[in-house]
């Protein structure tokens, strides 16, 4: 139900929830600058409603060790389910991939970048301009701050001599520790997000899977989705113009494999995903073949589990590993790609393609098998029960295993 609310008797007006920061105020006002586009703003007036969620309030610990999900949607889809605003931005890699029964996904945004970029301290950028242009360029122990246990494990396994650690607070925050504190060197954000506010200079180089796999990204990472209430079909009739095909099946892929291996910001999962244009001879028209990899690591990164998978599709033909679909159909696979596309939260037809929809599910779940058949269901087990473990015992502080590592290599160079 939309709020009961109009403007000079006529216009309605549509409540956007979005957490109260600078980074989500301005993804939410993308949202409204494309409806307007899309000459939805000479029927409707968008309002913004902000608030902070539990995830912006903690500040002194990663949010993985917290024990907690829905950290930063939870008081949103409270307002969403009770009728005080009527959707919600998101940045995808922030949305469960198993929503509550009351919401859907009405909405998957033209994706930007889905890497993870490099800021250096501004201190460092003005003495060493030249020195750092990657990774291998940083001395040993070298700092860097992230708010993610994915790239933390990937990338220790690859630097072992660097140092990683928690940052938290929101994209500004972390700028500014960065460049007034005296813990790191360097921190590695989102390039989206600091593309979106502007920060795009501030960017030393950019960790891109297809130069460098040292760190594949997370899931949705890049997009913006639109959470709505389940069968409102007035908001999904709005917002359905603003859906992207490439983003809207590659995003579902890559739900649709972490939804299956039950992961989430508390498990080191990392992904890379593509649709390409294939030429095809003898033939009038092209296929289309999408990749989709995916990695499982332990915590410390010494372990991994990764596999790759495509499918290619002509029409009604398709061909996946694994699968054999047709216009006449493996009415099996159909029902179970089905399902789980509307598992993953995409219940709404975003695209009027069914068939490539499901076949994008169908390449997500084939994936997640391959992984959990090499033992990937044990790697994020033990991850998850470390983590417990740690929250049982009190074990938050952010530092701790930056100052151990920090401790051993000083031991390690005076020797």
């Amino acid at each position: 139900m939309m709020a009961d609310t109009y403007v000079n008797g006529s216009a309605k007006i549509i409540k956007i929830g979005s957490r109260d920061s600078e980074l989500a105020k301005l993804q939410s006002n993308i949202v409204i600058d494309q409806l307007r586009k899309h000459d939805v703003s000479s029927k409707f007036k968008f309002d913004l409603v902000t608030m902070k969620t539990i995830g912006d309030q903690i500040l002194d610990k990663p949010l993985a060790k917290t024990g907690e999900k829905n950290l930063f949607t939870r008081e949103l889809e409270s307002a969403l389910h009770e009728g005080t605003i009527d959707m919600i931005v998101h940045s995808l890699k922030d949305l469960t991939t198993s929503l509550e029964e009351y919401f859907e996904i009405g909405a998957v945004m033209k994706r930007e970048s889905p890497n993870d970029a490099v800021v250096l301290r501004k201190s460092l950028t003005i003495s060493t301009e030249s020195d750092y242009k990657s990774l291998n360029d940083f001395p040993d122990g070298f700092r860097i701050g992230t708010s993610s246990l994915r790239r933390t494990a990937q990338l220790s396994r690859k630097y072992p001599n660097l140092l990683f650690s928690s940052i938290r607070g929101n994209l500004n925050t972390r700028l500014r520790k960065l460049d007034q504190g005296d813990l790191y060197d360097a921190i590695i954000l989102a390039e989206a997000g600091l593309d979106r506010l502007g920060w795009k200079p501030r960017v030393s180089f950019v960790l891109d899977p297809k130069i460098d796999d040292s760190c594949l990204y997370a899931v949705g990472q890049g997009a913006l989705a639109i959470e709505i209430r389940k069968d409102d079909e007035n908001i999904a009739s709005i917002i359905r113009c603003l859906n992207h095909r490439e983003t809207v099946l590659r995003c579902l892929a890559e739900r649709s494999f972490l939804r299956l291996l039950d992961g989430g910001c508390s498990t080191p999962i990392g992904v890379t995903s593509s649709i390409e244009e294939v030429l095809t001879e003898n033939s009038i028209e092209n296929s289309w073949k999408m990749s989709l990899t995916g990695r499982v690591l332990s915590l410390n990164g010494e372990q991994i589990i990764e596999s790759r998978r495509d499918c290619n599709y002509l029409k009604h033909e398709i061909t996946s590993k694994g699968h054999n679909i047709t216009s006449s159909g493996d009415e099996i696979d159909h029902k179970t790609a089905k399902l789980e596309f509307e598992l993953t939260g995409f219940h709404k037809l975003l695209i009027d393609d069914l068939n490539s929809l499901m076949e994008a599910s169908l390449l997500g779940q084939s994936l997640a098998d391959d992984l959990l058949a090499q033992g990937a269901k044990k790697l994020l087990d033990d991850c998850k029960e470390t983590i417990r473990n740690e929250v049982l015992n009190g074990k938050m502080n952010p530092q701790q295993t930056q100052n151990t590592k920090h401790n051993k290599l000083k031991s390690e160079n005076a020797t």
